[in-house]
């Protein structure tokens, strides 16, 4: 077949994308969410440096749709972003289906209606929709580049000799490049498309040349990466990594220089990570494969609350036979970009299962409770790819089903030259039509589970955590959770910038202890700042957090053992630390105690018992959701109680919050579920709040107010279903960020959350 044999449907296939982006927005989400979402879109906002490897690209991408008038707000507008790039990639997959079936049949019409199944299939299957309405991360991004090579792989298959040949292989390599720019999934056709060339075009091998042309563009397409150690120079708020050897101020002499090539290194190979060889399996490969079939089951019919789960199962098995029956057709009908799709599904699957070499996902097994290492999160994220894909043999299987049901209601007697066919009657093929229902069955059963429209939780938790901290305090945090919404409220819409969030995670590395000493203070404004703070004059502090050199700061050690109990003493303070390795990250917690007598400490209430373990128990006191460190051993009164279970609550400061400051409990009420279990920990900590304060104010007489507290605290649990997640008595729901990691592990190794 050559390119003039057939012509691609395009303008059916942008219907078929603008009809799916308008799906998306109506079910957009109008702010961030939890997990990686506000850290991505602050970095883009500011230009900053996520996690690493850092995601060039993304970053750049995702500035230009921060400024772009489309969208009331800043998170909303990067959420357009995931969701344009998830709706150009249905139109990809409908033109790779509509090819498929040229072979097939005959009339347009038909081809336009499989190709329509592999879009409806494909945009709302669960992950894809609910990473295409809130932009978690740089995933939507890389799943366009991923159609986008397949589309140009299956056009250059149909004719690999052509006059634009060439020139296709060189577009896909920059592609190839640009893509691992966003994330190292954009590398994942590479195998595929290496091996569809091998078969179509071998001697292509031989042509050096056009090998070098595709190195350099790949080579060209990975360049966004070289404005890292620039834009790292200049410190911005968001810093990850630090990939560059500039300690004070952007020079060429440490820009250009072996520190800054270490960092970058450093950066680019996720070495701050830890992840074991690939010969290091952290679950048995069978478990593995079997945290991508819980996914897998996930996408058609969402059900988080497990009350669906034999509806589940069955419709995961009809798309799994469905897809598999598809990638049979595929390989009889059409071997041309079948060489090159069969193995692209391969690596998407199998392949990437064992690349990623998961531990046991959150929600997998949970039969084996805590006697498997389980992964802090559950991952279906990494698989989007896969399952976008699979739309599009699913799609030829239902397409196979619909033929085969037309042929055995009516069929007739075509002669086309001298083939004799039996072929569906017209009046069968609408007959059978229904059958095609199916791939409505993923829109009608994820549309709650996968829309975020309205939700505002994320974004008023945040605010609710940085208010319950008084200006110019610096609050401890441990994890994602607690920590990126932090930024995207200080950065994206500017609330109290004043507060430093210290993440115990971070402070494990180097680049972050140094980002502590480095950063500007930056002033608290009382007008824009809740009314409980005003009418007092605070005091800009004098200093950093740390009082230390960039010198000394990378001389703390990765860890030390405290073989006896150690005392720890700052002003008043004694704090009695027990037998236990104290790691970086509670070295500069302890440093930054004693370094700031005058500047209010607080633990957010996400970190569990972190205070305690440091022998600090006796000096925190309950102020909303966060735990501040008292300078002296708190007197109870009236005011501050000593609550059995969660020590000192200072009562009128948390009613004060609670009652005139705190817009996450109406958020949550109005939610509809809380589908993301490993994250149920913030509502939970809403609820826990607010039972704790009523209670305490009816035993201090005040039953209205008890009441009014505790059916506020009720419409939270109500509003986010926690009682479908946790039966609260076996198994109280965590009150936490959901995905703090183990303060250290003998032998010492780095403690940094891993992703």
């Amino acid at each position: 077949m050559t390119e003039l044999d057939y012509r691609p449907s395009y303008r059916a296939a942008t219907v078929a994308s603008l009809a799916v982006l308008v799906l998306y927005l109506l079910t957009i989400g109008p702010s961030t969410a939890m997990w990686d979402t506000s850290e991505y879109i602050a970095a883009a906002y500011t230009l900053g440096l996520p996690h690493p490897p850092g995601n060039p690209f993304f970053v750049l991408l995702g500035r230009v749709f921060t400024v772009l008038p489309i969208a009331p707000s800043v998170a909303m507008r990067v959420n357009i972003l995931a969701a344009i790039c998830s709706a150009a990639t249905a139109g990809m997959w409908f033109l790779i289906t509509e090819r498929v079936l040229v072979s097939w049949f005959a009339e347009r019409w038909q081809r336009i209606v499989g190709g329509s199944l592999a879009v409806l299939i494909g945009a709302t299957a669960f992950t894809v929709w609910a990473q295409s309405v809130v932009n978690e991360k740089v995933y939507t991004v890389a799943l366009v580049g991923v159609a986008i090579i397949a589309w140009l792989t299956v056009r250059w298959c149909d004719d690999p000799d052509g006059a634009k040949s060439d020139r296709l292989l060189v577009l896909i390599a920059y592609i190839l490049g640009l893509g691992y720019a966003n994330h190292m999934a954009g590398f994942l056709p590479a195998p595929a498309v290496g091996l569809a060339v091998l078969i179509r075009r071998p001697r292509t091998l031989f042509r050096w040349k056009l090998i070098l042309a595709a190195a350099g563009a790949v080579v060209l397409g990975m360049t966004p990466f070289a404005t890292q150690p620039i834009r790292a120079a200049y410190f911005p708020m968001l810093n990850e990594g630090e990939p560059t050897g500039c300690r004070v101020e952007i020079s060429a002499s440490c820009t250009f220089s072996k520190a800054t090539w270490d960092a970058f290194k450093y950066n680019f190979n996720r070495e701050q990570y830890g992840k074991p060889q690939l010969t290091e399996r952290q679950a048995p490969f069978s478990a593995q494969v079997g945290m991508w079939w819980l996914y897998f089951r996930w996408q058609w019919l969402r059900d988080p609350y497990l009350h669906m789960q034999t509806q589940q199962s069955v419709l995961a098995a009809l798309f799994l036979v469905l897809g598999l029956f598809g990638g049979w057709v595929h390989w009889r009908r059409d071997r041309q970009s079948f060489w090159f799709f069969g193995p692209l599904m391969f690596t998407m699957t199998l392949g990437l299962i064992f690349y990623l070499n998961f531990k046991y996902g959150y929600s997998q097994a949970p039969e084996l409770g805590e006697t498997v290492d389980r992964e802090v999160r559950d991952r279906d994220y990494f698989y989007l790819w896969s399952f976008s894909a699979w739309s599009v043999w699913a799609a030829l299987g239902l397409v196979f089903v619909w033929e085969s049901l037309a042929a055995l209601i009516g069929a007739e007697t075509i002669k086309l030259g001298t083939q004799v066919l039996e072929l569906p009657k017209r009046r069968s093929w609408l007959v059978s039509a229904p059958v095609l229902l199916v791939a409505c069955v993923p829109l009608v059963g994820n549309w709650g589970p996968s829309s975020r429209r309205g939700d505002v939780t994320t974004a008023d938790f945040a605010k609710d955590l940085l208010n319950s901290v008084e200006p110019y305090g610096i609050l401890v945090t441990v994890g994602d959770n607690d920590t990126f919404p932090l930024w995207y409220a200080q950065e994206v819409e500017g609330i109290r910038q004043d507060v430093v969030i210290a993440n115990t995670s971070l402070l494990n590395t180097d680049w972050y202890v140094r980002q502590m000493i480095r950063n500007p203070i930056r002033p608290y404004d009382s007008t824009k700042g809740p009314s409980i703070y005003r009418g007092r004059n605070w005091a800009m502090p004098k200093g950093p957090p740390l009082k230390m050199t960039l010198d000394q700061a990378d001389s703390i050690p990765l860890a030390i053992e405290v073989p006896d109990t150690q005392v720890f003493q700052a002003g008043n303070i004694i704090a009695r630390i027990p037998p236990r390795i104290l790691t970086k990250a509670d070295i500069a917690v302890l440093r930054m105690i004693k370094d700031n007598p005058d500047r209010p400490i607080y633990f957010s209430r996400t970190s569990g018992g972190y205070g305690q373990e440091l022998g600090l128990g006796p000096y925190l006191i309950t102020q909303g959701l966060a735990r501040r460190v008292a300078p002296d051993v708190p007197t109870p009164g009236r005011d501050t109680l000593l609550v059995p279970g969660e020590g000192f609550l200072d009562v009128g400061r948390t009613r004060a919050l609670w009652d005139s400051v705190f817009t996450a409990p109406e958020a949550m009420a109005k939610r509809g579920g809380w589908p993301d279990k490993p994250s149920i920990g913030i509502p939970a900590l809403y609820i826990q709040t607010g039972f704790l304060l009523a209670d305490v104010l009816h035993s201090l007489g005040d039953t209205a107010a008890a009441r009014k507290t505790l059916e506020r605290a009720r419409t939270v649990a109500k509003g986010t279903r926690i009682d479908d997640l946790f039966d609260f008595n076996t198994q109280p729901p965590p009150v936490g960020a959901g995905d703090a990691q183990p303060k250290l592990a003998v032998p010492l190794g780095d403690t940094t959350a891993k992703k």
